[in-house]
């Protein structure tokens, strides 16, 4: 049986919904780590385990040409590292919602966004943990 890991960003994982968006903007959790602010929720109504959106603000970014690449950095970065977090969400039988919000005011190098993306993954994950402690106790 072939076990090599599968690293993809399919249409199910992508958070497209106004709803959707608008209630983890209102109701969700938030915490900061340069240059990202991410908001996230736990949901019982998403169609995948783990759903994702991305976006940069047009106050710092004027070009269209400059929002899109960093937001393809960001994609890119998560595409490849959010495997231990989709799993532990599967095995934990959680949905989750991210919205990753670029707030740096420079043009960044895919390997800054690739390390701090990293993190921001590893912080979801202690999140998750800890929240299946409480549950548990």
């Amino acid at each position: 049986m072939d076990t090599t890991q599968r690293y993809c960003f399919k249409k199910n994982e992508k958070l497209k919904s106004r709803k959707a968006i608008e209630h983890l903007f209102k109701s969700g959790n938030q915490f900061s780590n340069f240059p990202f602010k991410i908001l996230w929720l736990f949901n019982e109504t998403t169609p995948s385990s783990l759903q994702t959106g991305f976006a940069v603000s047009s106050k710092h970014f004027k070009k269209a040409v400059d929002r899109n690449r960093v937001k393809r950095l960001m994609r890119e970065a998560y595409r490849l590292q959010k495997n231990e977090l989709k799993n532990q969400l599967i095995k934990n039988n959680k949905q989750l919602s991210v919205f990753f919000i670029y707030v740096g005011n420079e043009l960044p190098k895919y390997d800054f966004i690739f390390e701090k993306t990293g993190n921001v993954l590893k912080r979801l994950l202690k999140i998750l943990n800890d929240q299946q402690l409480n549950e548990n106790n």
